[in-house]
């Protein structure tokens, strides 16, 4: 499964620390704020009503952006009832592929203790989700912390590089046939396969298309999200 084995910055490497609270927080501000590190947090009605709603953790692809990584899914977030937060990396991708994991890693596990601390999360109800390098980064970090992130969303991820797994999270990867940035062949063909030898429950969906998210594509990850969160 492992591309090459990353580097860590200190002991802590790919894991996070952060972890939901049981209370449920007052006064929840709904919409869309900027958090430390160049996050953007979204907040649904059904969180400014203190109900307890799925966390979705979006990464924005290469040389992109937060608002890029919000964008995915942010047209359905509020009838889906889902809190979004999208981490914006600290250099131009995101630290795994650049230099092993560390900067990123911990950027993220202070605006998931920032979220945790102000939005009525339901801890079993945690999802990793992104685009292109974004999607490789959801996959590399969320089966990592399995134990957190329950569910992992991958549209058109390149590689796959986790360095300690925990936990066994469900995976959805989706990948258009003619991708000329990160060509299905030597990806999602290799990587899908691969997650399935080890253990993984893995939905996979090939579409006529390139590099992109199409909203049909959205919506079938949405649904699959819908199926698997609403089971447990």
């Amino acid at each position: 499964m492992n591309r090459s084995a990353p580097r860590t910055d200190g002991p802590l490497g790919s894991r996070l620390t952060a972890r939901a609270r049981d209370e449920v927080p007052a006064g929840v501000t709904t919409g869309t704020k900027l958090l430390a590190d160049g996050a953007l947090l979204h907040v649904p009605p059904a969180g400014g009503r203190g109900e307890s709603c799925p966390l979705v953790v979006l990464f924005h692809g290469a040389g992109s952006s937060a608002r890029a990584g919000l964008a995915l899914l942010a047209e359905q977030s509020d009838e889906a009832g889902a809190i979004l937060l999208a981490p914006q990396s600290a250099g131009s991708t995101w630290d795994v592929i650049e230099r092993g994991f560390g900067v990123d890693v911990r950027r993220l596990d202070r605006a998931l203790a920032s979220v945790f601390a102000t939005c009525p999360v339901d801890a079993s109800r945690i999802v990793f989700g992104g685009f292109s390098d974004g999607a490789s980064y959801a996959l590399s970090l969320g089966i990592d912390n399995g134990d957190l992130a329950g569910h992992l969303v991958a549209f058109s991820p390149g590689f796959l590089a986790p360095a300690a797994p925990h936990g066994r999270p469900r995976v959805f990867v989706s990948h258009g046939v003619h991708d000329p940035v990160l060509p299905i062949e030597r990806c999602s063909r290799r990587l899908v396969p691969g997650l399935r030898q080890a253990g993984y429950d893995v939905t996979y969906e090939e579409f006529d298309g390139g590099h992109v998210v199409t909203p049909a594509i959205a919506r079938r990850a949405l649904r699959w999200l819908d199926s698997g969160l609403s089971t447990l």
